[in-house]
Parts: structure tokens; sequence; C-alpha cells
């Protein structure tokens, strides 16, 4: 009886003791779970901050660069305000010289200067290339007294000479090769005329860089094989997108067009003279005065020389 109860008695204190031994090491790894827990957290705050430490830094020297950029700004701006405070400074005292009387005459003193300059170049061209008028099968006579158009705002216009009555240092222009070009055409012919448009480009782009006038076609020049450009503009949608505002991209296409008919096309070449006359209507339209129209480039270039060197244009 007594070895039984001594057995349940140390039965139980082995039980108990487990239990306690089970509970510590629960509790034992609970711990270690926490603090691996709290490890880790700490592990991914580390990491966070050195990430925010590496973005700060370059946020620092972002911010140090847009200081440099904006202190060099600052800088030009400063000097762009003092030189544009000086240029006003001269500018007021210029319209302050323009508005009196002895400054209004200057500026008209200058202009006059400046026009006759150019009617003085423009005569060197017309020497150059001299525009005469065919009246018999070996006669030229000078158009000292033609006029084939008038000022805008003139009702007479008197009637263009005929085309082919017009000659550039001796050369007729015939339009007949660009509209009825054939196997039988007379091919000197069409080299004259090849050749009378190289003079008519050439004085053209003479004249239209003494008068500082930007030519709507630019001309590029070579005698009797000399070409003139059309800047046609060419709008292509940028997206395809329908939901938003579709955006085009504006290409500017240079196309090119003989002023010659030697192995080109003929409505190429025709449209080529065609350009050339628009060139010549734009200088008449600068000095004031009316074109004859598409089919007169002779006539117009004579009478835009004539305007030119008339009293008129430097009274004006």
């Amino acid at each position: 009886m007594r070895r039984s109860k001594v057995f349940k008695k140390s039965s139980n204190h082995s039980f108990s003791g487990r239990e306690l031994v089970m509970q510590v090491k629960t509790e034992s790894l609970n711990k270690l779970n926490e603090l691996e827990e709290m490890r880790e957290k700490l592990e991914a705050g580390k990491l966070v901050m050195a990430n925010m430490s590496a973005r700060c830094k370059v946020a620092t020297e972002d911010a140090k660069k847009q200081e440099e950029m904006l202190s060099t700004e600052v800088r030009s701006l400063l000097v762009a305000g003092t030189s544009l405070s000086g240029a006003r400074k001269r500018l007021q005292e210029a319209n302050r010289l323009l508005t009196e009387e002895r400054g209004h005459v200057k500026l008209k003193n200058v202009q006059r200067k400046l026009r006759a300059r150019q009617q003085y170049m423009i005569s060197q061209v017309s020497l150059l290339y001299p525009v005469k008028i065919l009246v018999g099968p070996a006669q030229e006579q000078e158009l000292e007294s033609y006029s084939g158009s008038s000022r805008v705002g003139n009702a007479s216009v008197s009637k263009p000479a005929n085309q082919g009555s017009l000659t550039i240092l001796g050369l007729n222009l015939t339009m007949l090769p660009f509209t009825k070009i054939s196997f039988f055409t007379d091919k000197k012919e069409v080299q004259r005329s090849a050749s009378a448009l190289g003079y008519v480009a050439h004085a053209v782009s003479l004249i239209a860089s003494y008068l500082r006038v930007p030519l709507r076609y630019s001309l590029r020049l070579g005698g009797s094989r000399s070409y003139i450009n059309d800047h046609a503009p060419s709008v292509e949608p940028a997206s395809s997108d329908l939901s938003s505002d579709t955006a085009f991209s504006a290409n500017v296409k240079q196309a090119v067009f003989p002023l010659f008919l030697d192995g080109q096309d003929t409505t190429r070449a025709a449209y080529a003279v065609f350009l050339l006359n628009k060139d010549i209507e734009q200088l008449l339209n600068f000095i004031g005065i009316k074109s004859l129209g598409p089919r007169h480039v002779m006539a117009n270039l004579k009478e835009l020389l004539r305007s030119v060197q008339s009293s008129e244009y430097i009274d004006t």
C-alpha cells in the first residue's frame, strides 16, 4: 500500500514536471517566433529606410541640379532684362526722334536712298537681261514707254503685248513647245525657249534679292537647265485614335519642276513656267503693280523692270 501511494505521488510529480517543461518550451517557441517576426519587421524597416535614404539622396541631387539650372536661367534673365531695358530706351529715343518733323524727313530720305539703290541695281539687271519687243524679222526696239499693267487700284489696264513678240537677250520665249510637242518640233526652238527661261529665272532671282522679297517658289538656277520648287504642304494624321482629338502633323514636301522641255514631261514644264510667272506676280504686287495674267511671263517681267526704274518708284 505504501509503495503504491509513493508510485502515485512520483507519477503525479513527473507528469506535472513534463507539463511545466512543455509549457516553458511552448512559451520559448512563442517568444522565439515573436522575436523572429520582430527581426523581420526590423529588417523590412531597415530596407524601407535604405530605399527612402537613396530616394532622398537622388531627390537632393536633383534639387541641386534644378537649383543650378534655375540660377543660370535667372542670370540669363537678368542679362536679357538689362539688354531689353537698353533696347527699350533706344526704341523710345528713336520713336521720339521719328515723331519729330526732322525725324520723319530723315526717314523719308533714307527710304528714298534705299529705293534709289534698288533702282540702280535693278537697272543693271535690265542691262544684263534686256527685254525687248520684236518689231520685224531682224529688228528689235526697247519698250521704254510700254505699260502693260497699272498700279493696284487703277482701273485702266492696257492690253499686253503678245508673248511671242518679246525677247530676252535676243531669245524668244515660245509657249508652243510646252503645249504641242512632237517628234517634228524644232529642237533648237525648244533649246532657245529653255535658255530664255533660264535668263528670266536669273533676272527674277536677282530682282527678288535686291527688293528683299523671299520668293514663294524658290529657284534652282542652272542656265537652260534651271528648276523651280513648289513647297506643297501635305497634312497626314499622326494618330488613329478616334475617341480623342486627332493630332495632325504637317509635312512639307518639296516638288521640283523643270524650266526646260528636253526629256521632260510637257505638263511639268508648263507648270514650272506658271510658277515662275507667279514669282513675277509676287514681285509686281510687292511694288503695287497689277499682273497681266498667268500667260505673260515676259510682259510681266518687262513691266516689273519698267516700274522699278520709273520715278514713281522712288517717290512712293
